[in-house]
């Protein structure tokens, strides 16, 4: 019967948005939590639902403003989801994301696997030989400034580094070939 008024008295004012969407805001945001699980995007999703309700409010024929309004809603949650999935799904661009090798996870982790040993492997140098060969590769005191530090003459200083770097050598290598060992078996 509105319908016929309406169109009998082109004049006669149908309900305002105000009195159509306005009140069921409250609800509108409730549904849009629900569907975009975020705060942020939930408010975002609503302000754009309530601009398109405006935007076709004439196309509003009658009925219950509530179900409408919320088909908005939930069609906005919607196309919003369905967009940042796309976005997040877009094929990854080679050139613009390069494959820089020090950051490639498999380097890293190699290179993380070598430092680890390099570390286990001086650890387990005996104590003279231990400090002698941190202090000179790691804090870089020179030949004569460890043979005073330590009151040795500098060719003991040269044959105990000769000695450390020996046993790391055998140390590395011995890690090297047992690992291939291993992945052969």
């Amino acid at each position: 019967m509105h319908k016929l008024l309406r169109q009998a008295l082109p004049l006669a004012p149908g309900p305002s948005f105000d009195e159509v969407v306005v009140p069921h805001l409250d609800a509108g945001l409730r549904l849009a939590r629900w569907l975009m699980r975020n705060e942020h995007d939930a408010e975002d999703a609503l302000q754009e639902a309530s601009l398109r309700a405006f935007r076709y409010f004439r196309t509003f024929a009658g009925g219950d403003g509530r179900a409408w309004f919320l088909r908005i809603v939930r069609n906005t949650c919607s196309t919003r989801r369905r967009r940042r999935v796309d976005t997040l799904t877009d094929a990854f661009d080679e050139h613009r994301h390069g494959a820089d090798p020090s950051t490639d996870p498999e380097t890293l982790l190699v290179q993380m696997d070598k430092a680890a040993r390099v570390a286990r492997a001086v650890h387990e140098l005996p104590d003279r030989l231990h400090e002698l060969f941190v202090r000179r590769e790691f804090d870089g005191l020179s030949y004569r400034e460890l043979a005073d530090e330590i009151g040795v003459p500098i060719g003991t200083v040269m044959s105990r580094l000769s000695r450390a770097r020996a046993a790391l050598r055998g140390a590395l290598l011995g890690g090297v070939i047992s690992n291939a060992s291993m992945e052969g078996s």
